[in-house]
């Protein structure tokens, strides 16, 4: 009798633990693809925030006329950054990219002052930036603004189809993690449905049968996803380490909000999935328990 319980007892634990892992797996692939989500919109904003409007100053603008413009500028609500550069630093470039003085075949010196502007991620759109191009135009001093217009284009279209696939694949994979977590619960259950049809039998009401099973799922979910933080965040250290500049599209906020979402997951798909295997089982009678 010892000997069949030591092995039932061992029969159930293994059956935790593969719940456990193949729960842990489901989850680190919806995890992955949470990050995905946030390193997809942190590098559209990164990338968006980094596509520089140049406008170039007439040449009769002296530093105190162009500081003041900057100032104007830099107030405006869509700038997110703004550098200045000014004739005699172009000029400093210049020589030094030329190997000679422009300025000493010229008589004076050729390049204008210029002032380069990063909008914020929002406003980094075609049309946006063409309201944005005209509303600086009417500055007094500009002489002529450019911007990279094709990248421009080329971003936003590569994000959105990557932002639409991205989310194709979250709801396939929800889909499919929910059926793959819901069968191996359902196995686990299924060696106790005549556990829960003996308690029926004797008078316990569902919710009372329902209970440890819904206790257990609920610490299955939260061990399943613990595993799963844990493998997917030595994974992220060991990128960040090889990598250290994706730090710039993948933050540590992200990985916390990734943590909460599969903990959240983990506990609510695996007390659901239960809820519905011991319901499921509830409702069969005793001959129909054979069948299966």
């Amino acid at each position: 009798m010892a000997k069949k319980r030591n092995k039932a007892r061992s029969r159930h634990s293994l059956q935790v633990v593969t719940l456990c892992i193949s729960t842990a797996m489901v989850l680190m692939l919806i995890g992955m693809v949470v990050l995905t989500g946030f390193t997809s919109r942190n590098l559209s904003s990164y990338v968006k925030e980094n596509l520089t409007i140049t406008m170039i100053l007439q040449p009769d603008m002296n530093t105190e006329e162009s500081s003041a413009l900057c100032q104007r500028i830099r107030n405006l609500h869509y700038i997110n950054s703004l550098n200045f550069i000014s004739k005699e630093q172009a000029l400093k470039e210049g020589t030094r990219e030329l190997g000679a003085n422009p300025a000493e075949f010229a008589g004076e010196n050729p390049f204008t002052g210029e002032i380069e502007v990063q909008l914020k991620a929002n406003y980094a759109n075609n049309d946006s930036i063409r309201n944005i191009v005209q509303q600086l135009r009417t500055y007094r001093g500009v002489s002529d603004i450019t911007y990279p217009q094709s990248l421009v284009e080329s971003v936003n279209q590569t994000l959105g189809k990557i932002s639409l696939v991205l989310l194709v694949i979250a709801v396939l994979l929800t889909i499919v993690s929910f059926s793959l977590i819901n069968n191996t619960i359902r196995l686990s259950i299924y060696a106790r449905r005549f556990s829960i049809h003996t308690m029926k039998l004797v008078g316990a009401s569902w919710n009372f049968i329902r209970a440890p099973f819904l206790r257990r799922a609920v610490l299955e979910g939260l061990v399943s996803a613990l595993l799963a933080i844990v493998v997917l965040g030595i994974g992220m250290c060991f990128l960040y380490d090889y990598e250290p500049e994706i730090t710039k599209v993948l933050s540590w906020e992200a990985l916390v909000i990734t943590a909460i979402v599969m903990l959240a997951f983990g506990v609510i798909i695996a007390t659901f999935c239960s809820w519905l295997s011991v319901n499921k089982f509830l409702r069969m009678k005793a001959g129909d328990l054979y069948k299966i």
